[in-house]
């Protein structure tokens, strides 16, 4: 077990009607004039950000719109809204929605105070030691970005995908009600499931020896996810089912899954490459990309990958441990293969040469992966 520092100084207010206590929060956390940051037709369809601004409204906090943001967020919207926070005086972020929107309010957040470009963080040129303040209304179970540090922004000059990891960006308060989620269309839910699985397999896959508090957690967690997922996906308006996917994507997400251990990402990066590229929803092509890494590790590494398969389903040897992750993903509608994720002719060069030119030659921790493995991998995808 590694050396850690932990911190999560995130305010998590949880349940039904949450959501009106944002004006209150946000006047706490937040500042009297923040940036109200939001993606596109569904927090205004629903009524959600209106009851957001109401709540703004009586708590007396000025709020300036920043709307239309959209999955996979680019670095010309976080530029538009570093402009939009020193124009107005802004003294804080909130952000309604799901990882994307939660992403850009944080790389904003950044932004401001620093007087080059917002970029340089995340190209390594930078340390941040210093945001705004962040709040989140979350409306999707996924990304965990209303728990973590991390965001991660494209650069679309050269589609570069890149994450950032700082404790200076974890959200002050999020407010999560599930009952936000309950009409997230199937696809969208099923994507955030897989995101969140791959959050907690990222930290569960490590060089790190005798963790064993930490391996159990992460396969308690990995089992409730595979448990309620089914419920989630038949019964869309079941809140339990939907209040425990919730809190998972959270608890994936927010480091407690990861202390004491080195932690791995190379599947990340690899779909950073595939999203970056083809577009491709982020839980969709981690969906494709985590079974054919498991496999091609479980050559070199193979005590891990029994250990999941033993511990979380139930299933001996590398082979079941693959097709009962391959196969869970199917169940709830998820590709497996690039064909099946609507790539039909990969460039594998050009996904190799990407991966390696952001993330270096060699990526990742339990089996450090070069250009020769990666392209290795990128093909057991096929």
């Amino acid at each position: 077990m590694e050396n850690f520092d932990y911190c999560t100084p995130t305010q998590y207010v949880f349940g039904r009607g949450t959501e009106d206590r944002v004006g209150g929060l946000s006047a706490n956390c937040l500042g009297n004039k923040i940036l109200l940051c939001f993606g596109e037709g569904s927090v205004v369809r629903s009524g959600l950000l209106e009851r957001v601004k109401r709540s703004l409204g009586a708590a007396a906090v000025e709020f300036i719109e920043f709307g239309g943001i959209q999955p996979n967020p680019t670095d010309d919207r976080v530029y538009e809204g570093i402009d939009l926070c020193r124009s107005h005086g802004v003294t804080g972020l909130l952000a309604v929605g799901g990882g994307s929107v939660i992403d850009t309010a944080k790389a904003i957040a950044g932004g401001v105070p620093y007087r080059g470009d917002f970029w340089d963080f995340w190209a390594g040129k930078a340390v941040m030691d210093r945001a705004l303040p962040v709040g989140v209304v979350l409306t999707i179970a996924a990304a965990g970005s209303e728990g973590s540090g991390n965001s991660v922004i494209t650069k679309i000059d050269g589609a570069k995908k890149v994450s950032l990891r700082t404790n200076v960006l974890r959200p002050r308060f999020s407010i999560l009600n599930p009952e936000l989620t309950m009409t997230l269309p199937a696809y969208q839910t099923a994507c955030g499931i897989v995101d969140m699985m791959a959050h907690i397999l990222e930290r569960y896959f490590s060089p790190s020896a005798d963790c064993d508090v930490t391996d159990r957690m992460c396969e308690g967690a990995l089992k409730a996810i595979v448990d309620i997922a089914p419920r989630v996906i038949e019964t869309p308006d079941d809140y339990q089912a939907r209040a425990n996917i919730m809190w998972s994507g959270t608890v994936a997400h927010n480091g407690i899954c990861g202390v004491g251990r080195i932690e791995d990402w190379t599947s990340h990066a690899m779909e950073h490459e595939l999203s970056a590229i083809y577009g491709v929803a982020h839980g969709a092509g981690l969906s494709v990309v985590f079974p054919a890494w498991i496999a091609y590790v479980a050559r070199i590494k193979p005590d891990k990958v029994l250990q999941l398969g033993s511990r979380v389903f139930g299933v001996s040897g590398v082979d079941a441990t693959v097709g009962a992750l391959k196969n869970f993903n199917r169940s709830i509608s998820m590709p497996v293969t690039l064909g099946e994720l609507g790539i039909d002719n990969p460039d594998i060069d050009l996904l190799v040469r990407k991966l390696h030119e952001t993330k270096g030659a060699l990526i990742g921790s339990y089996c450090p992966t070069d250009a020769h493995a990666s392209e290795a991998i990128y093909r057991l995808m096929l």
